[in-house]
C-alpha cells in the first residue's frame, strides 16, 4: 500500500488529529500532500500561532494535497477525507460527530491547543482515534497524546531526529508508549496504516514504554496567567496542573511560564528602585540647596543604596535572559511566524 490509496476497506480508526508548533508548517504541507484521497477518516489539526494574527494555514494545506482543507467553524460535522484547522485564538473541540470552536481557557499558554484537540478527540471517540506529534518545542501535546493512548487509540511521532524542533516529538516519546515513531517522508503511510488496522511500512517502529514517574507532594503553586491556586492532576500518567478557572500546564510550559513571571517581577523591581534612588538624589539636591546638609547626606546616601541595589537587580535580570537566549540558540523561531 502507497500513500496515494488508502484502499476499499472499513477503517479501524477513523479520526486524526494532528498538532505541530515551531517548524509545523513544512511539515503540515508534506503530511497532507500525502495523504490519499480517499483517505476514511477526518483530519483535524492544531498548530500553534500567535492569536492576534489570521491564518493562511488552511489555504496552504488545501492546496497541498488531495484533501480539501478548511479553517474549522462551530459545529462542522466530521467528515472523511476532510481537514479542519483550529482557527486563531479558538481550541479546536472533538465532539460525537462533529467539532466545536471554543474560545475557552489557554492551554501551557496556547489557544488553540494541541493538548485541548488530543484530549477532546480521546474523551468523544475513544479507541477511533489517532494521534500525530509534529515538530515544536517544549512538551505541548504529550499530555493530549498520552490521553489518546490510555483510550485505545492509536499515536505516531516524527522522528526528533527528522524534525526541525525535536521538542514535542521528543517529549511525546518520553511519555508516551508510541505506537509510531516516524521519519517525515514515512509519517503518512504510519497515519494510513494505522487507520486501516494494517501493517506498518518498514523504517517505522514503536518507542519503549516510559518509565513511571513521582509526584510533587505537598508543592503549592500559583497560575502565572490569572494569581488562582493550581492543582497538580495526571492525565493518562502525564504530570499537569491546573487553575479553577481552567487555565492548564504540562511541567516543561509551567516552568517557562513562571520563569517569564519571575523576569517581569525583577523588572518591575528595578524600575522601582532606580525610581526611588532619582527621587531620593532629587531630596538631597533640595535639602542641601535649602542648607540642611545633614538630611542632603542621609538623602544621598539612601540613594546610593538604593542605585546599588538596583545594579545587583540588573546583573541578575542580563544573567537570567543569557542563559535563556543560550537555551533557546537552536529553537529561536517561535511557533507565532508560523501561518
Amino acid at each position: 500500500m502507497t500513500a496515494g490509496t488508502a484502499q476499499a476497506r472499513a477503517p479501524l480508526r477513523d479520526l486524526v488529529v494532528i498538532g505541530a508548533s515551531a517548524g509545523g508548517v513544512e511539515v503540515l504541507k508534506e503530511v497532507a500532500g500525502r495523504l490519499p484521497h480517499d483517505l476514511p477518516a477526518a483530519v483535524c489539526i492544531v498548530l500553534h500561532i500567535a492569536p492576534t494574527r489570521s491564518s493562511a494555514l488552511a489555504g496552504i494545506l488545501d492546496r497541498a494535497g488531495a484533501l480539501p482543507c478548511a479553517a474549522a467553524r462551530d459545529g462542522d460535522e466530521l467528515e472523511h477525507g476532510r481537514i479542519l484547522v483550529a482557527p486563531p485564538d479558538h481550541h479546536l473541540v472533538v465532539e460525537d460527530g462533529r467539532v466545536r470552536v471554543s474560545a475557552g481557557p489557554r492551554e501551557n499558554g496556547h489557544r488553540p491547543s494541541v493538548d485541548v484537540l488530543f484530549r477532546s478527540a480521546a474523551q468523544a471517540r475513544e479507541s477511533a482515534v489517532v494521534g500525530v506529534v509534529l515538530s515544536g518545542t517544549r512538551d505541548d501535546g504529550s499530555a493530549g497524546l498520552a490521553v489518546i493512548k490510555s483510550r485505545g487509540g492509536a499515536t505516531v511521532v516524527q522522528d526528533p531526529g527528522d524534525a526541525l524542533y525535536a521538542g514535542m516529538p521528543s517529549s511525546a516519546i518520553a511519555h508516551v508508549a508510541v505506537d509510531a515513531v516516524a521519519p517525515l517522508p514515512l509519517i503518512v503511510d504510519a497515519i494510513t496504516a494505522l487507520v486501516l488496522g494494517t501493517e506498518l511500512p518498514p523504517g517505522v517502529h514503536a518507542s519503549t514504554p516510559p518509565a513511571a514517574g513521582g509526584g510533587f507532594d505537598g508543592l503549592t503553586l500559583v497560575c502565572p496567567e490569572c494569581g488562582g491556586v493550581l492543582t497538580e492532576r495526571a492525565d493518562a500518567g502525564m504530570t499537569g496542573w491546573g487553575c479553577q478557572v481552567g487555565h492548564r500546564y504540562s511541567p516543561g510550559s509551567l516552568v517557562e511560564a513562571h520563569e517569564a513571571g519571575v523576569e517581569a517581577a525583577l523588572w518591575t523591581a528595578l524600575r522601582r528602585l532606580e525610581d526611588r534612588a532619582a527621587l531620593l538624589r532629587r531630596l538631597a539636591e533640595r535639602s542641601l540647596a535649602r542648607g540642611r546638609r545633614q538630611s542632603s547626606r542621609m538623602f544621598q546616601l539612601q540613594s546610593e543604596q538604593a542605585q546599588g541595589q538596583a545594579a545587583r537587580v540588573r546583573a541578575v535580570v542580563e544573567e537570567a535572559a543569557a542563559a535563556q537566549r543560550e537555551r533557546e540558540a537552536p529553537d529561536s523561531v517561535r511557533a507565532g511566524e508560523l501561518a
